[in-house]
Parts: C-alpha cells; sequence; structure tokens
C-alpha cells in the first residue's frame, strides 16, 4: 500500500503534528476537522497524509489566536484568495504585537537601567556619557500651559501611534541651554515622548547623538538651580560647551510614595 495512503490511528497521527490526540478529538466533536475513516463496529477514527496540510493550516492559524469559528467559516470555503487575506490580517496582528512586545522588552530595560542607577551610582556626581541620537515626539508648552492640558496633548499624541499603554513610552520635558544661561529655570518649552524603534520622520524632534553631561537632581524641585549651576561649573572646569536642550526625565516614580523624594536625571548634549 502506497504510505501516503495508509491510514493512521488517532494517537498515530496526534504525534506526527506534535499535539495531544485529546486536540482532534475535540476538532471532530466541533465539526472543525474530521477523521478521513471511523471504523463503524468499535469508533476509531484514522486519519491519512493528505489531511495534514489541512491540519497544519489549521494549527498555524490557532497559534494565530484565530478563533474556532474564523476557521470554520474558512474551512467551508477554502480557497487561496480566503487563506490569503486571512493570514494577511493575522500577520498585520501579529507585526502589532511583536512591536508591542519590543517596546514592553525596551521599556523594562530602561526602568531596569533607572534602578541600577539608584542602587550602584553616586548621584551626587556628574557625569560624561555617551548617547545614541533617537527621534522624539514633542509638544510645545509654556509657562502658562496647565497641567491638564499637558496631559491631554501627551495623550493626544500617544493615541496617533497606537499604544497600548502610557508605559510602552518613556517622558520627559526639555528646556533650552539658552534659557538655563539666562536663568530662566522654570522656561520648559517641550515635553518630549520617547517611543521605541520610532522612525524618523517629518515633525518629530532629533535629540543628536555624542557627548553628553548627565546629572541628578534629588532636592526639592525650587532647587533645582543650584543643580544646574553645579552642572556649568562642571562644563567650564573642562572645557565643555552645553548646546541645544536639557533633557530631563524622573527616574524612580515607581519606587516613591512622596513627590518630596523624586529624582530627575539631566542630560544635556555638550562639544
Amino acid at each position: 500500500m502506497d504510505r501516503k495512503n495508509k491510514l493512521l490511528t488517532v494517537g498515530q497521527f496526534a504525534k506526527l503534528h506534535g499535539i495531544n490526540k485529546k486536540t482532534l478529538m475535540w476538532y471532530d466533536e466541533t465539526g472543525l476537522f474530521r477523521p478521513a475513516v471511523i471504523n463503524p463496529s468499535n469508533g476509531y477514527r484514522y486519519y491519512n497524509y493528505h489531511q495534514s496540510p489541512v491540519l497544519e493550516t489549521i494549527l498555524l492559524l490557532r497559534e494565530l489566536d484565530v478563533s474556532i469559528k474564523e476557521i470554520k467559516d474558512f474551512m467551508k470555503e477554502r480557497s487561496a484568495a480566503n487563506l490569503e487575506r486571512l493570514l494577511y490580517e493575522k500577520t498585520r496582528e501579529l507585526d502589532y504585537k511583536i512591536t508591542h512586545m519590543q517596546a514592553l522588552r525596551e521599556t523594562l530595560c530602561k526602568h531596569h537601567q533607572h534602578m541600577l542607577t539608584l542602587l550602584e551610582m553616586d548621584l551626587s556626581e556628574i557625569s560624561i556619557i555617551e548617547k545614541d541620537g533617537r527621534c522624539l515626539v514633542t509638544v510645545d508648552i509654556t509657562e502658562n500651559t496647565s497641567f491638564e492640558e499637558e496631559v491631554e496633548m501627551i495623550t493626544a499624541e500617544t493615541a496617533k501611534y497606537q499604544l497600548g499603554r502610557l508605559h510602552d513610552a518613556s517622558y520627559g520635558s526639555m528646556i533650552s541651554v539658552a534659557s538655563l544661561k539666562a536663568g530662566n529655570y522654570d522656561n520648559y518649552s517641550k515635553l518630549f515622548i520617547e517611543i521605541p524603534f520610532l522612525a524618523k520622520e517629518p515633525g518629530l524632534h532629533m535629540q543628536p547623538g555624542g557627548r553628553y553631561l548627565q546629572a541628578f537632581h534629588k532636592r526639592s524641585w525650587d532647587k533645582i538651580p543650584e543643580s544646574y549651576q553645579k552642572i556649568f561649573g562642571f562644563a567650564e572646569e573642562h572645557g565643555l560647551s552645553l548646546y541645544g536642550y536639557s533633557y530631563e526625565m524622573g527616574i524612580n516614580e515607581n519606587v516613591i510614595d512622596d513627590i518630596e523624594d523624586y529624582i530627575i536625571q539631566i542630560e544635556i548634549p555638550v562639544h
């Protein structure tokens, strides 16, 4: 007998496809995937080799979270056109999930790095670090922008990029070096949103790569001018020129209860 026409038991066919035989029996009971032969005397189910591609298609669709109803509908009108449409839709959904998981991993790595900073670094010191360039989504603000308006603008911008949750991105504020040098420490001009894997496109802010001064502000908010004065003194002492914007980001929001314990990471590009 041709091996491809040989009948296989439920156990053999399930083992061939790496699934539990109860899955095959359930597929039969729901009418999704029937055996080739059922022995009328004992009710034993048998499958043949030619059914393998159909079962593999079902297993693939199930792995893509396609519902039993959707698969049944497809099986009733199985065709290349219908399978192409279904696979195209599910590929797009899978791409979104992959992007979301990559973004989540990037965010977790950033939070992990923040915790290492809190645990291992001397936050009173100023250091010189190297950073890669990155694209940022920004919203313009002034001294008169209310907190409610800031929340609305941030929400609107993140919605454009279909973020599943706020933790899919990192947030901070920007103040120009020119304002800081002029003593205008409250003259914040932008809020920024760092979205992982964001491609460069018109309208985005490009944070330059290169050397940065990195410092941390640990005291109350009204003392932040003192931290900047310390940064200016460090830059002058080491012959460094600050330019562009200061990028501020909180690094310990998820481990504090009192806002007075808030720690701000400050990074400013230098020549």
